[in-house]
């Protein structure tokens, strides 16, 4: 089905980013699973080609546009290419940018954008703890007093682009009340901050994850984040952005996979003749193609929706665990089909499947997100039976 949301600009820019992946990520992309991180050279050239500052004010080096079909864009291309570098330039592009344009103080912005669009200052953001996971309200990372600063004990997990980031916007607890959160700018070298193992993950080894120390880190005013003791309602505020960036690239992801499933059903011979030709197999891909055509309709009206402001938060949570959904069955589909070649991990269909387990995961946990849209319709939280 032919999308409606882009025009000329959104098609130029789409094959200027086709061009960058194909310049400086195909030819490096085994190199950076094998070593668990992508490089900062990838990141130098994204900064090169101006794709790490669309939302940054064109004052700070950005692109200083607020329309996210641009953001959109970036996304899918980058997760056809592979869902683990849609991960780690989102989380600078789409989840820690909103942060530093819309929390920060004149004297932040310029002291962090710059570097923030040139590459120089990869990002993370600092959220999930080991016994928190998507309630953010139970962290137990904590901010106290300590004359005009802060002093920050705790730690987090699971953190994406930890191992590489020059910047972490970390979440910690500043009151007693389950909603007191303040949010910090951690800057590399910091004396107290550390960094864990990088995680073994199952699937995208080249987004680096790490788990994150903080020891008495003393911090001054001047990294505060946004007001004091209003981080969870700025998170709150933030999450959809992310959400609705998690479903472009699920989408997109499990499109590229079926494209090529497409090819290997046309080619592949069982019985004297392609297993394509089979009904069964013609049927499934005729699912396939109907379930992710549908899905990325409905993306594609919360992305436009989205831009022009209009687009209701519950819509993002729909398009976050729906997507997710699709992206994982039509994968494993798609895996099923490619036979034993599909379970080699030489095959991209196999790197993809493992992947994508995650997105139903992260992002707020597809059971979460149900709750969220439960919640929307006027069913609360039931009441405990003792």
């Amino acid at each position: 089905m032919r999308r409606t949301i882009f025009d000329d600009e959104h098609d130029d820019f789409r094959d200027a980013v086709k061009t960058f992946i194909a310049r400086e990520v195909v030819p490096h992309h085994e190199r950076w699973r094998e070593d668990r991180l992508v490089s900062r050279d990838m990141w130098l050239a994204a900064g090169r080609q101006g794709l790490l500052g669309i939302s940054i004010p064109a004052e700070h080096g950005g692109a200083g546009t607020e329309d996210f079909r641009f953001n959109a864009v970036l996304t899918e291309e980058l997760a056809r290419a592979g869902l683990a570098l849609a991960s780690s330039v989102g989380i600078h592009t789409d989840v820690v940018a909103p942060y530093l344009v819309e929390c920060t103080t004149e004297e932040q912005r310029g002291r962090w954008l710059p570097g923030f669009c040139s590459g120089e200052i990869v990002t993370a953001i600092g959220m999930t703890e080991p016994g928190a996971g998507s309630d953010l309200a139970s962290m137990r990372t904590t901010a106290r007093r300590d004359g005009d600063g802060w002093v920050l004990n705790g730690s987090k997990t699971f953190i994406t682009n930890g191992t590489a980031a020059d910047l972490v916007v970390v979440a910690a607890r500043t009151g007693s009340g389950p909603r007191e959160i303040t949010l910090f700018a951690i800057e590399e070298g910091v004396e107290g901050f550390t960094r864990g193992r990088k995680l073994h993950k199952v699937g995208q080894p080249e987004a680096d994850t790490a788990e994150l120390f903080f020891e008495d880190v003393h911090l001054g005013g001047e990294q505060v984040v946004g007001e004091l003791h209003g981080g969870f309602t700025t998170m709150m505020r933030h999450l959809p952005q992310e959400r609705l960036h998690s479903a472009c690239a699920n989408i997109a992801h499990a499109a590229g996979a079926l494209e090529q499933t497409l090819e290997y059903a046309k080619e592949r011979q069982a019985f004297g003749q392609a297993i394509g030709t089979f009904q069964h197999s013609r049927f499934l891909l005729a699912e396939l193609v109907t379930e992710i055509e549908v899905t990325q309709t409905f993306i594609d009206r919360c992305v436009a929706e989205y831009v022009t402001g209009t687009l209701p938060d519950v819509e993002t949570a729909k398009a976050k665990w729906w997507s997710a959904q699709v992206q994982n069955r039509v994968i494993d589909a798609c895996v099923q089909l490619h036979g034993g070649y599909g379970y080699m991990d030489e095959y991209p269909v196999a790197r993809a499947w493992a992947d994508a387990r995650v997105t139903k995961i992260w992002a707020g946990s597809n059971e979460i997100m149900k709750e969220v849209i439960g919640r929307s319709l006027g069913l609360g939280q039931a009441r405990r039976v003792s």
